[in-house]
């Protein structure tokens, strides 16, 4: 099945590389192109994607309120946030709203089309640890960490989904959440569908961020 990508970025010459990366594999396909928020949601309008790759700083209107408007939608594609450099609080704030993972701009190609991959299959978090390094960096700063209504949220789990939480908050990956609980992979994978369908998230990423919003998980990956 070919993934239909669209590339958001206010830099030609960097949405001509991308777009020359992604033409060279067989199951990916460029669809649409903006140079900022504003063509990107008019494009949208009228072009099916499944992933979009979303520069956070751009005229008009930037990545972050972008990627809410797209993730608002019904059944919308994926996002994934590109950022100069990984402590970005534009790239926190786009994984708040809504966008499935972020990658550094001068990712090697093979780790950008891995990244598409994985957004698009939805059972994976780009680059965990540095997710993890940004959301210890700007989570004492959400409004809600700590309160108790996001306790009451996680009320709906059982103790071992609890458990598989904050090992997905942590960066751990099925296999590595397996070996720790001694499961295997596909019920650790079970157990991570049913936090997502429980929780009304979309993917491992909104898991991280809810676990450090509720407090699960502080600042520094302990629960």
């Amino acid at each position: 099945m070919t993934i239909r990508v669209m590339l958001v970025d206010d830099q030609v010459l960097l949405r001509t590389g991308f777009r020359m990366v992604l033409a060279a594999q067989p199951d990916m396909d460029v669809v649409a192109e903006a140079g900022n928020g504003v063509e990107a949601l008019e494009v949208l309008r009228s072009t099916a994607v499944d992933v979009v790759l979303m520069d956070v700083r751009m005229p008009k209107l930037d990545g972050v309120e972008t990627t809410r408007r797209i993730c608002a939608d019904t059944d919308p594609p994926k996002v994934l946030i590109l950022t100069t450099f990984d402590l970005d609080e534009y790239a926190f704030s786009g994984l708040k709203a809504g966008a499935s993972g972020f990658m550094l701009k001068d990712v090697p190609p093979g780790e950008l089309l891995a990244a598409i991959r994985a957004v698009h299959s939805g059972d994976a978090v780009v680059a965990p640890s540095t997710t993890r390094r940004l959301l210890d960096r700007f989570a004492p700063m959400l409004p809600g960490t700590g309160k108790q209504d996001g306790h009451q949220e996680l009320e709906r789990l059982t103790g071992r989904e609890r458990e598989v939480m904050v090992l997905v908050a942590q960066g751990l990956s099925n296999g590595e959440i397996a070996a720790r609980l001694v499961l295997s992979e596909a019920t650790v994978k079970t157990h991570v569908g049913r936090i997502l369908t429980k929780l009304g998230l979309r993917d491992r990423v909104q898991v991280v961020v809810l676990a450090y919003e509720t407090g699960l998980v502080r600042a520094g990956g302990h629960g």
